[in-house]
């Protein structure tokens, strides 16, 4: 606490390079960081809902999230096929 006093009083905070535009809580990459924690944290709750509430082993769950993974990069690989077929490179 008293270095947090010191650093204010002593205007040290003068000293400092600001935050980059490019790391500030606004920034793309910021956002992106976010949208992957708020991801982790709906699995990690769906993760438990399936142990705890449906009854399924752990191994279970994961087999779901795996089988979700793959389906999901399927679908995403079919869409990718179909919006490529139409670019001539």
């Amino acid at each position: 606490k008293a270095a947090f006093i010191n650093f204010i009083s002593d205007e040290e905070w003068k000293s400092i390079e600001p935050v980059s535009s490019w790391f500030g809580p606004s920034s793309f990459l910021m956002s992106s960081m976010s949208a992957l924690f708020k991801l982790s944290m709906w699995i990690r709750h769906g993760h438990g809902y399936l142990t705890e509430n449906l009854g399924i082993p752990v191994w279970g769950s994961y087999a779901v999230f795996g089988l979700a993974t793959l389906f999901l990069g399927m679908v995403l690989g079919l869409v990718s096929e179909i919006l490529g077929a139409d670019c001539d490179f």
